[in-house]
């Protein structure tokens, strides 16, 4: 599914992901998963709402772009604080996070791509 093992371990057999292995693999409670995926606590917690396409492609989008930035950043943990603290200039300031809340993870993952090419933060 992904190449990269850090956060391919997040997904159960089915595909789906599983926030309880996803918080403990950034070292996060599933509420500070929620918030750093922009989605509610029911969202993450209630077996309805955590199957939910919306749900499910958000977490999706938060764990391709940590995959993406953790070969640069050091570890998955640096990685998460990159995505949720680093400002970029292209985005007014904005931070990986705040694009993702935003539902503009595909914004943020062409950014990353242009820079895996060489271009321009």
């Amino acid at each position: 599914m992904l190449d990269t093992p850090f956060l391919s371990e997040a997904y159960a057999d089915d595909g789906a992901v599983e926030t309880d292995r996803i918080a403990d693999l950034l070292h996060l409670t599933r509420l500070q998963l929620a918030s750093a995926a922009g989605l509610s606590r029911d969202a993450v917690s209630k077996t309805a709402r955590l199957r939910a396409p919306a749900t499910q492609a958000r977490l999706r989008d938060m764990i391709e772009i940590l995959n993406r930035t953790q070969g640069w950043a050091g570890s998955p943990q640096m990685a998460l604080a990159w995505y949720r603290s680093q400002p970029l200039p292209s985005f007014g300031d904005l931070t990986a996070e705040d694009l993702v809340k935003q539902g503009r993870a595909e914004a943020v993952k062409r950014h990353l791509s242009r820079i895996a090419e060489g271009g321009f933060a």
